[in-house]
């Protein structure tokens, strides 16, 4: 005869009981559910991280031909322009691969510093010089360095402009002018005032002269005669490049070039 089943023993706490019956199968409560979309993020997921690797190395690519082509335009500017140190280049646009298979950089801004003034009786260095060129050929030589149109500012210091010209040129009291001071030895000085515009030729113009301070006698007129009647040119400035405005500030003179056709190559003195 069988025994009976002691009345403390019970099912484990983890089968689900009613009505007394068993259950057909054990039952876990701690189970862990897999979902069936699981495995689809997963693969969303990693075709998202290949993707984003692709892009990030089209990018690099990209890059390294863009800093390719800046280094390029900088050595045909300095072959160019025959400046003592290479200028900084930017290349806008993305991608730049593709304005290179089409051979022309659709921008680029440029930044020289120095550009000297050789060949000219009174040579004024431009001190700082900022270009933008637009549709600028890819060839990487100074003679086939072209852009279809360039807007560039020439900044000369009054340090520059004081050398250039023999006078102490500083910032005028009116806008749009200078002071400029004469010195002689055992004679004294004298300041005139004289405004700045644009002449023809690319060349900078000091008109409607006055003095300002102190007796303006002969020797130190002389001095004035020789820096201000004549117009100093700018003959060092990218061929193709016309004098458009000329704007004083508190450290130089702003001088504002338009052009096209513009290579860079310092423009053949003018007669005019």
């Amino acid at each position: 005869m069988y025994e009976s089943r002691s009345q403390s023993q019970s099912w484990p706490q983890s089968w689900p009981q009613s009505d007394g019956e068993l259950p057909d199968e054990p039952y876990y409560s701690d189970a862990v559910h897999v979902s069936p979309s699981a495995p689809r993020r997963r693969r969303r997921i990693i075709a998202a991280m290949s993707l984003a690797a692709l892009l990030i190395g089209g990018v690099a690519v990209d890059r390294v031909a863009a800093a390719r082509a800046e280094s390029r335009t900088a050595e045909a500017f300095q072959e160019g322009m025959g400046t003592a140190e290479r200028p900084s280049v930017h290349v806008s646009g993305f991608p730049v691969l593709t304005q290179l298979a089409d051979g022309t950089l659709r921008h680029v801004d440029l930044t020289a510093h120095d550009i000297p003034a050789d060949g000219s009786t009174r040579p004024l260095p431009v001190t700082k010089l900022t270009v933008g060129l637009d549709d600028l050929k890819t060839s990487g030589s100074a003679d086939d360095a072209h852009a279809r149109s360039v807007e560039a500012t020439a900044f000369l210091s009054y340090e520059d402009v004081s050398a250039a010209l023999g006078v102490q040129v500083s910032q005028g009291d009116e806008p749009g002018g200078i002071n400029a001071t004469a010195t002689l030895p055992f004679v004294g000085d004298v300041t005139v005032s004289a405004a700045v515009s644009a002449a023809g030729g690319n060349r900078i113009a000091f008109e409607d002269v006055r003095a300002v301070h102190g007796e303006l006698i002969p020797p130190l007129k002389a001095l004035l005669d020789k820096a201000l009647d004549e117009p100093v040119p700018l003959r060092n400035m990218p061929e193709g490049l016309g004098l458009k405005s000329v704007t004083t500030t508190g450290d130089g003179i702003d001088a504002v070039f338009v052009g096209h056709s513009v290579t860079f190559r310092p423009s053949a003195p003018s007669t005019v």
